[in-house]
């Protein structure tokens, strides 16, 4: 999956640190794009030294691969340089898959500070904590950390074929799993349940747990399972919402499915291998 990026190192632990150093990394975002440094067919994270009069001042984000790195909010490119801006989503095709992590991560990281700058419970200006990952209101004295949303995706067999679903947003041919996001007082296993009933119109039994992975891109914590359907003759009945297309699938049979940086593709070809 995704997060997976051996042998290249991920620490997320904060660090109090005195600044950004000469070959420390820079992630600086326009929007939805990043600043990435290119040599031929090879994307690279800029350092320090790369930018001009670049401050010592920005935000610790975590370690890649021995190195800190930090978001800043501007910065300048020399001329005749070779940084250029890549939509993030860019990196999911590279086959530098640790690239396309860190990048997804900084980019969350980036949102969650952009969306707090002022305080939801007083509307004063925010300031970031020195000792910790955390966003505190000077007036009120809220401390805010990273919102993490928690999801889940299911993979439904029904003996040796396996439920796949299009989403209202996918292009056409574009299948996956069921899933969505935990409810207000919800357990995961009732979500399971819930999003499959809501969203497929299924009984299902056997639910247990497969493992998780971490989704930057929408601040998710994507929880999977494995489920049976209740009865094997029940029809399948699409919302038309969220879920425009759902069907029983064998494994020589399947549609075009997410790739296995994502849970559901590794769940997918689990089933294509037998091992789910």
């Amino acid at each position: 999956m995704i997060q997976d990026i051996h042998p290249h190192s991920f620490n997320n632990k904060f660090v109090v640190t005195s600044g950004i150093r000469e070959n420390d990394y820079v992630f600086h975002f326009i929007d939805n794009s990043l600043l990435l440094k290119q040599e031929d067919d090879i994307f690279l994270i800029p350092i320090k030294k790369d930018l001009k009069r670049l401050s010592d001042d920005g935000i610790f984000l975590f370690e890649f691969n021995n190195i800190n790195c930090f978001l800043v909010w501007e910065c300048v490119i020399p001329e005749n340089s070779m940084l250029v801006y890549n939509e993030i989503s860019f990196l999911r095709n590279q086959t530098q898959k640790e690239l396309d992590w860190v990048t997804s991560v900084a980019f969350q990281l980036k949102n969650w500070y952009e969306q707090n700058r002022f305080c939801g419970r007083c509307g004063s200006a925010t300031q970031l904590k020195s000792d910790e990952r955390a966003i505190v209101c000077p007036n009120c004295h809220k401390v805010l950390f990273p919102s993490i949303s928690p999801a889940i995706i299911v993979a439904i067999r029904n003996k040796d074929k396996i439920l796949m679903a299009r989403n209202a947003h996918f292009k056409n041919g574009f299948y996956s799993l069921v899933a969505g996001y935990v409810d207000a007082g919800e357990t995961v296993e009732d979500a399971v349940r819930r999003e499959v009933k809501e969203e497929v119109g299924l009984e299902i039994k056997n639910i247990r747990y497969y493992k998780s992975q971490p989704w930057p891109f929408s601040s998710s914590m994507m929880i999977g399972f494995i489920a049976d359907v209740e009865d094997l003759h029940q029809n399948i009945c699409i919302d038309n919402v969220e879920i425009v297309e759902a069907d029983w699938y064998s494994r020589e049979n399947l549609p075009t499915y997410p790739p296995s940086r994502s849970i559901a593709g590794e769940m997918i070809e689990k089933f294509i291998a037998g091992e789910l």
